[in-house]
């Protein structure tokens, strides 16, 4: 085991054992390999820099290296698709731990010898790996035990070169272990432009997901800085409030030009919302959610949940309505009392019909003190003729009072 600190500048000595050139990098090639192997290194000589493959290395460690062959390759370096440079791209850049759920700051990079192949082994985060680095060759600093964090647990690498972001698309799959909110937040202690690479290279689900979970600020950030096909795809998987707060938020020919390639029925639900006050439960319902008629089954009703395309975020309660020909709620059944009743019985037989309602115009604060009052995870929002226009999620409530509550 070797660390990339005490490799970096040390001599490559010739065949004859002459020091010839200094170290200046170690080039990894990245793909689906959980340690990346090194590939060569980047020599020095004056201002030259070129590219030696590990194939022509007889010796390698700490006290430097030893070439094989007489017979070099002067040309400039150029880096391949698939490469990153250990110290540009890697060392004092910041990266996600999956396994620790945080972003923290690479201070080394610790290499094992597998089989006589080199290979990135983890990353040095403690202040004993920064210490290694700054003092002479020899100096072991501070007592404290060396934190390294493996590398098969990271997640993504925040480093400036966008060559090197391409590649770490491939860390999306260890990305999308972790729940929308631990990517959010992991995003969000990020600069903009990593944040982008992030969302951007996530599953359209998991993304908007991932987006949901941001500030309406950072969530208009990086639709601005995607693609705008892609920013579209997001917008349509988004929850219909969402995606009306995201658009109030981008400058309006953006906002016009995301909406307009939307899909027609994701762009229904969202100008349905556009016409009600943001401070109003109708500016914080989403029109997803689950009608059914109170003479239908239970299990043409079960039957049709598992048919259903894309299935709402809130499914805990199911909407009934008076018929199939109108949206008069006529009761409220719970998911679990569905599962539990006999098939053959209707819905409107087990439904409540006591139940707790707003009016599109109510104020959005007294719609979250609604919800807290009476323990709900959502709450309907229906006319004055009692047809229901939406739902008001417990979720978006708590963003009203949570923030109250710690003032």
């Amino acid at each position: 085991m070797i660390y990339l600190s005490q490799i970096l500048g040390k001599p490559i000595h010739s065949v004859e054992g002459e020091s010839i050139a200094t170290i200046k990098d170690l080039v990894v090639r990245y793909g689906n390999e959980d340690h990346p192997p090194v590939v060569g290194l980047v020599g020095r000589y004056r201002r030259r820099l070129f590219f030696i493959p590990r194939s022509q290395l007889k010796v390698f460690g700490s006290t430097g290296t030893q070439l094989r062959t007489d017979v070099l390759d002067l040309r400039p370096f150029s880096r391949r698709d698939g490469e990153i440079l250990l110290a540009k791209d890697v060392l004092d850049k910041q990266l996600i731990d999956i396994d620790g759920k945080r972003v923290v700051r690479v201070n080394d990079v610790q290499l094992l010898d597998f089989k006589g192949e080199w290979r990135i082994s983890g990353a040095d985060i403690s202040l004993q790996g920064f210490l290694r680095r700054l003092m002479p060759s020899g100096f072991y600093g501070t007592k404290k035990p060396v934190e390294v964090i493996d590398w098969a647990d990271v997640g993504y690498l925040a480093t400036d070169s966008k060559t090197v972001t391409v590649q770490l698309k491939s860390s999306k799959d260890k990305l999308s272990r972790l729940h929308p909110v631990e990517i959010a937040q992991l995003a969000e202690a990020l600069s903009p432009v990593h944040r982008t690479d992030i969302v951007e290279s996530l599953d359209d689900e998991i993304a908007a997901d991932t987006l949901e979970e941001m500030s309406t600020e950072n969530q208009a950030r990086v639709l601005e800085d995607l693609d705008r096909e892609r920013a579209a795809d997001l917008l349509e998987e988004m929850s219909p409030d969402d995606a009306v707060d995201v658009l109030e938020e981008l400058d309006d020919d953006k906002a016009r030009e995301l909406f307009a390639l939307m899909e027609e029925e994701e762009k229904a639900d969202v100008a349905e919302l556009m016409d009600y006050e943001p401070d109003s439960a109708g500016g914080l319902m989403t029109t997803e959610l689950v009608l059914f008629p109170q003479t239908m089954s239970v299990g043409d009703a079960i039957a049709e949940l598992r048919e259903m395309a894309r299935t709402p975020h809130m499914i805990y309660y199911i909407y009934i309505t008076e018929s199939a020909e109108s949206k008069k709620l006529a009761g409220i059944i719970t998911l679990r009392v569905l599962i539990l009743s006999e098939s053959e019985k209707q819905i409107g037989e087990l439904m409540r019909t006591d139940f707790q309602s707003v009016r599109p115009g109510e104020p959005s604060e007294e719609v979250a003190l609604k919800i807290a009052e009476y323990n709900l995870l959502a709450i309907p929002v229906v006319d004055d003729e009692g047809a229901i226009l939406g739902i008001v999620t417990v979720d978006d409530a708590m963003e009203i009072l949570l923030p109250k509550r710690f003032e």
